[in-house]
Order: C-alpha cells, then structure tokens, then sequence
C-alpha cells in the first residue's frame, strides 16, 4: 500500500515556511554561529583575523562568503578536541571517522545537540514515509561511525520501533527481516544490493517481503541504482543525506511524494555551492562542491566546511526549503587517468546498463611505466553468476570496456568476478577506488609522469 503523503499538520512550520522567513531565522542563527565560533574556537578566532573579518562583519547570508573556509585538515590538526566550542565536560558524545587516510576527525555534542539530530532524523524518516509504530531495521554500522546512532536516534524519535542490527552479519540480516518484518530499512545502497543477493541465495524474493521503504545514505549513488534496488526489493528507495563533521544522517532527506533530491532542513544549515577551484560562491542550479555551515550546533560549530561533494542546489518542491541534486562525485576522488577525468559513478551507471552484472565493483588504479592504468573489477549478479561460462564473463567484459571507452573516454580492463568477490566494508560503506600509483613528491609538479 503507498504511503500516504504527509499532511500540513504532521508537518514542522518551518517545513512550509516562507523563504524570507527561512532566511531570517538563518541570519539570526548564522550571526550567533559566527560569534560562537569566534569566542569559543582558537582555531576560528585566528581564520578569521588571516581573512579580516569578524562575526559583526556578517550583515546578510551573502556576507558568508568573506569568511574563511574549514576542512577535513583543520579537524585533524585540532585533533582530538580543539574545534570544541563548549567545555569538554559538556560533550555528551564523541563520533569519529575511521581515519584511513590520518588521524581520525572528531566531533561532539552537547545534549542540546543530539536533541537536534534526533528531531532531524525523525524529520528525515518521517519525509521519507515512516510513521510511528513503524518497525525500522537499521543495518549502518553503530560505534563512532554516525549513521548507526544517528538513524536509531531519530527512529526512535519519531516514536517507531528499532531493530539495532548494524552492518555485516548479512544471512542474520535477512533472518531478522523475515522474522521481524519491518517497514523501513536503513543501510547504504550498496549493501542493500547485498541483503538483495543474499535473499536470493535464499530463495527468497525480496519484493514479496515486508519492507516498504529504503532510507539509503553514507555514499554516492546513481537513479539507476534506485530503480535497480526498487524493481528488486519492492520498495520505496529515500535518499538521506549527512556527514559526521557537519552532524550525521539527517542533514538533508528525501521526500517519498516526489523522491527529486534530499530536501536541506535549512533551520539548522546554510548550504553554498563553490567552485571547488577558486572557492568562488556558484548561484542555485550550478553545479560546484557543497559547502555547509551549522546554524545550531553547539560543541562543534562548522565554518563553510567543504564536503567535496559535487552537486548543485535546487528549488523547493514537497517542502519550503533548498533541495540538492544528485552527487555525481566528489571533487577529491575524481580520477585523472591519461588526463581524462573520470568519477566512480560514470562508470557505476554503465555496469547497471548490463544484465548480468551488479553495481558491486571496485576501479584499481596503477601506474604502468609512466601510464596509468585503470581496472574495473565487477560482480556478476547471484542469479547469473553459477551459471556464467568463462567466455560469457569475457564477453560481458569486453562489451563493459567497450561502453567505458566510449561514454567515459578511458581504455580499461575489466574482469567479471563471481557474486561476493568484490571485498565488503564492515559499515557497509563501498570502496570503490583503490589508487595504487605512487604518491606525488613536493619535488613532482601535478601532472608529472
């Protein structure tokens, strides 16, 4: 049975707000934001006085854009907690990323925080066509990683029923899906696929069981992989939004009337689209890096953080407030092979053009002499992949590079793997980018070979 839309009642008053008075009540807490920051960070303090601005120098929400920038470095050079803006003994709760590339990042909250971000998830679930009583199965991964509690916070919030099953553990996933049978479903996309696999080892048809609506979020993904996921699961696919430096899932939520981008819950974020090479500020429409700064976080206010996200902002629909368009990247894992610039989803959509294949892949990147060199190894789906003679696998192979080469505009080698070959993250996040090319030395200008 589709889910019936929200009426105006079951509705916050901001979420049929004006846009001025969205953006009155923006200016009055960025300017609070800013003075906060400037107070309380040392880190903040000495941006601003390097850049000549002070927090009374912000008059409107344009006046953003003469302060300073923040990113993933300035949150692990102030590690652990030197971006706190209240007093440790004030911060009811540490998330920290996994810190595969450095030092972990790390972000607080304050009791008033985590409130906030459970209002907002259960916001978020609620756009997404959860009701209470509903039973929500969460498979993101729990610990410091946000999506787990962020999720299980504003299910519960929103007064329904949570199965706190966190990542792995695939077989008892579905075993807990079919026994408990729940509504909503909350994972990434890619381990979604997983779960879908594993009922058809099964033998279970994943669109006869009970699930309704799949809140996806934590990694890019493509409308082809939506209609993939919906065909075979039988649900409703929801795009979620978050990033633990700005607060988790549930910054930004898809509604299920009109599923066209995650609507930005503007009452706690100013969202701007740059130009990720110069910074310049982008008007609405055009497509640039998503830069967000918190209006209500009180341990760890975030200054213009750049996600590196690229998408770009548009109109409101189903609620008073911004949409984002889809991620089609992010400008730090864009790809140069052979001068040619290539992101993960280009390639993602080509594989879910092929029948036999599923958007389980991994592009390894290696450097052959002075060449790069790109190998695009992918899954066969589990319903095809016993019965997948070597000379088909090469020809879906050889028809996958082919595709590539021409839409993408890179020579690659691709292999066809059996289901469940491709490695799987514990959070369920994929990586879908292994660079194994030497890394540049100050000595090597970019674009050196």
């Amino acid at each position: 049975m589709p889910r019936l839309h929200p009426t105006p009642a079951e509705l916050d008053p901001i979420e049929r707000a004006s846009r001025d008075e969205i953006e009155a009540l923006q200016l009055q807490r960025l300017q609070a934001t800013l003075k906060r920051a400037y107070d309380n960070v040392p880190h903040y303090r000495a941006a601003f006085d390097a850049q000549g601005v002070r927090p009374e120098d912000c008059k409107s929400l344009a006046d953003l854009a003469k302060f300073p920038f923040t990113g993933k470095k300035d949150l692990r050079d102030n590690y652990p907690f030197g971006l706190f803006a209240v007093p440790r003994e004030q911060v009811v709760r540490i998330h920290a990323s996994s810190g595969t590339t450095g030092k972990p990042t790390v972000v607080g909250y304050t009791k008033n925080d985590i409130d906030n971000w459970a209002d907002l998830g259960a916001r978020s679930i609620r756009a997404a066509g959860g009701r209470p009583g509903d039973i929500c199965h969460i498979a993101y991964g729990y610990g410091l990683f946000t999506g787990g509690l962020g999720a299980h916070y504003g299910a519960e919030r929103l007064g329904c029923t949570v199965v706190p099953m966190s990542g792995g553990q695939t077989e008892k996933q579905v075993q807990l899906i079919q026994d408990f049978k729940p509504d909503i479903i909350m994972v990434t996309p890619s381990y979604m696929l997983n779960i879908i696999e594993e009922m058809l080892r099964q033998g279970i048809d994943a669109a006869e069981c009970s699930l309704k609506i799949g809140i996806f979020g934590a990694e890019p993904w493509t409308d082809a992989m939506r209609a993939e996921i919906e065909a075979r699961a039988g649900l409703d696919a929801v795009d979620i939004y978050g990033l633990s430096e700005v607060m988790g899932p549930g910054v930004a939520s898809e509604c299920i009337e009109s599923k066209d981008g995650p609507v930005i819950w503007e009452d706690h974020f100013l969202a701007e689209i740059i130009d990720p090479e110069t910074g310049a500020v982008l008007p609405d429409g055009e497509e640039g890096e998503l830069v967000f700064t918190s209006l209500t976080k009180e341990a760890l206010p975030v200054i213009r953080y750049r996600t590196r996200d690229l998408t770009r902002l548009l109109p409101p629909t189903s609620r008073s407030m911004r949409r984002i368009g889809k991620i089609t990247g992010r400008s730090d894992d864009m790809l140069i092979i052979r001068g040619v610039n290539v992101f993960p989803t280009q390639i993602e959509e080509l594989i879910l053009k092929q029948p036999k294949l599923a958007p389980i892949y991994q592009l390894v990147v290696t450097r052959d002499g002075h060449l790069d060199k790109l190998d695009v190894i992918v899954e066969a789906r589990a319903d095809v992949s016993a019965h997948l003679s070597s000379s088909e696998s090469e020809t879906v192979a050889r028809e996958l590079s082919h595709h590539i080469k021409a839409f993408v505009g890179v020579s690659t080698k691709v292999r066809v793997l059996a289901a469940g070959s491709v490695e799987r993250s514990s959070t369920g996040k994929a990586k879908r980018v292994i660079d194994k090319r030497p890394k540049l030395t100050h000595e090597q200008p970019v674009g050196a070979i």
